[in-house]
């Protein structure tokens, strides 16, 4: 009887020890083939604000809707909407960037908008186009892109655009379209 119970006792250590011997192999992770770890993103942000600052002073605030972090190389993705709130030197908001997505490196803050932007400054200035760069050492607008400027003085399009953050000097560079506004011709 005894015996019995001592083959009883092996017999469910032996059955015990396979089973979970088995089951390691089962748990371990798998690693899906062509995956990198530079192809997929460092960090990732839903419904996020950045603030762009130099010497403590804020440059830029950005928000957006899902935002990629990759190390190699040192940029940041901005998806699902980007809103950009540029400042001045006295930290004044100057004017405001929307887009459907962007693009910041992170060695210079420089910002990369595409797709339906618009700018609008605190003087009611509104600029269109479709790819927008902002320089942030320069805090100066530009883009090689057709664009669409809508001010209290003037309506303006062309090709090649530069201007400083706040739409207030601004340059065409291909004039395609100029009309003044009403209130201008006086």
């Amino acid at each position: 009887m005894r015996r019995r119970g001592v083959m009883r006792w092996i017999c469910t250590v032996l059955f015990l020890s396979f089973s979970l011997w088995g089951c390691e192999e089962k748990i371990k992770p798998s690693v899906l083939p062509g995956i990198d770890s530079q192809t997929i993103p460092q960090q990732e942000s839903w419904n996020s604000t950045i603030a762009l600052s130099d010497s403590g002073q804020l440059k830029a605030l950005i928000q957006s809707g899902y935002i990629q972090k990759y190390d190699e190389p040192r940029e940041i993705l901005l998806r699902e909407g980007v809103t950009v709130f540029f400042y001045d030197d006295e930290q004044r908001h100057t004017s405001t960037l929307t887009s459907r997505e962007g693009k910041v490196d992170e060695l210079t803050n420089n910002l990369e908008a595409h797709g339906n932007v618009v700018v609008i400054s605190q003087e009611s200035t509104r600029l269109q186009t479709e790819k927008l760069y902002w320089d942030n050492g320069r805090r100066l607008i530009h883009t090689p892109e057709y664009v669409s400027i809508v001010s209290p003085r003037e309506q303006v399009q062309g090709k090649g655009f530069e201007s400083d953050q706040q739409l207030r000097n601004y340059r065409i560079f291909r004039v395609t379209g100029r009309t003044t506004t009403p209130s201008s011709s006086r």
